[in-house]
């Protein structure tokens, strides 16, 4: 099976108490682990403000995961688990190896489009050329 990488980032209440943070952390690991995923990278970005409302808070405990599986019933299994949660208000998973493909693809093609490209040999800058009859006239000499 192939490789996948996802971002995983949840807000928790801001009110939520530090213990209970680490409960939520702790069982995302545990899934992992039981499910043969990998956490590469855990974050904890504090309280932050909110760009909308979400369920009548303004703030929220941002908390973000690297996780590597080849199961993608790891995912929905911690989806499901985070949805159930009072701690949680709000998560959202992303899954990083197709747009990273996608990346690489375009990168690849634009590489491609510019080596067929000709090239231009480089023109020289020259001053602009005046007129003779916009040159300022010479005044009499007395």
């Amino acid at each position: 099976m192939e490789e996948r990488l996802y971002d995983l980032i949840f807000i928790a209440r801001p009110a939520t108490p530090e213990d209970e943070l680490k409960k939520v952390i702790a069982s995302i690991e545990h899934v992992c682990a039981e499910k043969g995923g990998k956490i590469e990278k855990t974050e904890h970005w504090g309280t932050r403000k909110l760009a909308y409302k979400v369920k009548k808070h303004r703030e929220g405990v941002y908390v973000y995961h690297q996780i590597r599986t080849v199961h993608g019933d790891l995912m929905q299994e911690i989806e499901r688990r985070l949805g159930v949660l009072d701690a949680v208000i709000k998560y959202q998973v992303v899954r990083l190896d197709e747009a990273i493909k996608l990346q690489k693809k375009l990168t690849h093609k634009r590489e491609i489009r510019t080596a067929r490209r000709p090239r231009r040999p480089a023109t020289p800058v020259t001053a602009p050329i005046v007129p003779s009859s916009a040159a300022p006239e010479a005044a009499p000499a007395s």
